[in-house]
């Protein structure tokens, strides 16, 4: 686990968050954390820089994935078979930022699309007999299931049609 970056994972996973700060002065939010000065080049100064949580959802930006084993400094079990992994590029609307991970272990570019929502959860990073290194993952939210009184919509005009 980096230290600072999100909570500590022995909290429930409903209560997971990553970790940012914001200035008092600017109000902007940072992620990773800045402990020493705030990086907006427009802030007057003067601010504290606070602990603060991100939010716990936000809808995808961008997504693909990866399908080679990442070099060094990544830790891997090289005599494992490698598998794929996506990566997410999750907007945060309150913190007006975009925060870069790894989807939940299982969750491909086939289940992603963007603007859909996600949730961060818990995940595992690497595991050894005396470590688990915790990271952050994004999982989709499941949409509610649609009910007859609500068509799904297939394009724009449609949309507008059913408001006529």
């Amino acid at each position: 686990m980096v230290a600072g970056w999100f909570t500590d994972d022995t909290v429930p996973e409903a209560e997971f968050r990553l970790l940012g700060t914001r200035c008092t002065a600017c109000t902007s939010v940072f992620f990773p954390r800045e402990d020493n000065a705030c990086r907006n080049p427009l802030c007057a100064g003067g601010g504290e820089l606070a602990e603060v949580p991100l939010s716990p959802r936000g809808r995808v930006w961008s997504y693909t994935d990866g399908r080679y084993r990442p070099p060094a400094p990544y830790v891997s079990d090289p005599d494992a078979p490698w598998e794929p992994y996506t990566l997410v590029a999750v907007e945060l609307a309150a913190e007006a930022m975009v925060v870069l991970g790894q989807a939940a272990p299982g969750v491909t570019t086939a289940e992603l699309e963007v603007g859909a929502e996600v949730e961060l959860v818990p995940g595992v990073l690497n595991e050894d007999d005396l470590h688990i290194w915790t990271t952050w993952n994004w999982r989709p939210v499941p949409r509610p299931e649609r009910t007859d009184a609500q068509p799904e919509r297939t394009d724009a005009r449609s949309e507008r049609e059913e408001r006529s």
